[in-house]
């Protein structure tokens, strides 16, 4: 135990002696080799194998602070350009009016019950709000594009308020007859405007932010989620109106009532989605219809003044291969026609109907395009103008037939 101690006490004077040396040699020459007795330490405090006996402090993670600031970024850039769409309208004024119930009765017998009776009863009329969304600036002369279902009522007056407090009536240009988008023109000038992005290029997982009027309450609400999913097809309804809309962006960023029509962004601050929907009961479930498809709108009203669609007249189901499957069908994509409770298969007098296309139908090209799933015939269509003549491949009862067909004007 003796000798041990005295082996101790040896190394320990040792390392004073080294210490010394090298505190002394700093003093003097003023280099750094104070940073020798931090590595003398670290190493120091290692076992044999290098496994270091204390806690290291931990860093700050840089990508979250990256993350937190592109963010941030992006929200200022944008958010000037959000505004709130306020929905008024003349609703009746209910008041309590007296009445006689015994009228119809011979006057002995209306004193014998006496006494004063009321019923509610209309005295005019008067504008009130009723309802709200919101919208954003796309150029800075004051178009703004929005969902179609927030300025469906045409009975109705619009009223935006843009991120700085100001108020303007607000006129609506056009209603896209095929898919929930408006466009609505303020009379004002050098307004900030959203840059457009590519809703093409997004990919599962990046990040999403929802800027919007949540609860027609709290205006610029931000909410930051990832893309959740891509080109799905939902049946949306509010209101009185059910609505099937195809394609769109799934995210978790949280829209809440009153966000419609507002903008999904990303970390660029590009908007590339319009926040249109929301799964009631589930947690944080929200769609957006992809800015590219708004797009073509916003030239169509820009040229014309409206948006005009090209049109075919066929409802249909897209097939899959458990579809194909289920229906014992020979085809395992394509677009079938096939009529539903929202009326047949084919519209009549339509462009369609004027080419033959009937019930069953399967049509799989159109001008050489693959009708498939993730290019639904609805998108394809799109991609052409009023009047253009299309070439399609159907399938019918076995064969594979070629038709010619101009495309109309979609009916609003």
């Amino acid at each position: 135990m003796k000798i041990e101690n005295e082996k101790r006490a040896i190394f320990y004077l040792f390392v004073a002696a080294v210490l010394g040396g090298v505190i002394g040699a700093s003093l003097v020459s003023g280099r750094a080799e104070a940073n020798f007795l931090t590595d003398f330490f670290r190493n120091f405090g290692q076992g044999q194998n290098g496994a270091s006996t204390s806690t290291p402090a931990v860093p700050l993670y840089k990508p979250a602070i990256d993350f937190e600031g592109a963010v941030v970024a992006a929200v200022k850039k944008a958010s000037p350009a959000v505004v709130a769409i306020t929905i008024s309208k003349n609703v009746p004024i209910i008041e309590n009016c007296p009445y006689n119930p015994f009228s119809d009765l011979p006057p002995e017998f209306q004193d014998f019950f006496g006494g004063q009776f009321y019923q509610p009863c209309e005295k005019g009329s008067k504008l009130q709000e009723v309802g709200s969304g919101s919208g954003f600036v796309i150029s800075s002369d004051g178009l703004i594009l929005t969902n179609k279902h927030v300025v469906s009522d045409k009975a109705a007056s619009y009223t935006v308020f843009t991120n700085d407090g100001k108020k303007y009536d607000a006129k609506v240009l056009a209603r896209d007859p095929a898919q929930d988008l408006a466009l609505v023109k303020i009379n004002a000038a050098n307004l900030s405007a959203v840059d457009l992005g590519d809703s093409d290029a997004i990919q599962l997982g990046q990040t999403a932010i929802a800027i919007g009027n949540a609860l027609g309450e709290f205006r610029n609400t931000v909410s930051v989620g990832v893309i959740s999913g891509l080109a799905r097809d939902v049946t949306a309804s509010g209101g009185s109106t059910t609505e099937r809309i195809q394609g769109v962006i799934q995210t978790d960023a949280a829209i809440n009532p009153g966000n419609s029509g507002g903008p999904l962004l990303n970390l660029r601050g590009e908007v590339i989605g319009i926040n249109t929907a929301v799964v009631s009961g589930a947690q944080n479930i929200g769609f957006a219809l992809p800015i590219n498809k708004a797009k073509r709108d916003i030239e169509s009203v820009k040229k014309t003044g409206e948006i005009i669609v090209p049109y075919l007249g066929v409802r249909y189901i897209g097939i899959t291969p458990d579809f194909a499957k289920k229906e014992k069908l020979s085809i395992e994509d394509g677009a079938l026609v096939r009529g539903s409770e929202d009326g047949p298969a084919v519209q009549p007098n339509s462009p369609a109907a004027k080419a033959g296309i009937q019930a069953e139908d399967i049509i799989r090209e159109v001008n050489g395009k693959k009708v498939s799933k993730d290019k639904p015939l609805g998108d394809i269509i799109a991609e052409f103008g009023v009047g253009e003549t299309v070439s399609l491949k159907i399938y019918r009862a076995g064969k594979e037939i070629s038709l010619q067909i101009a495309l109309g004007k979609r009916p609003e």
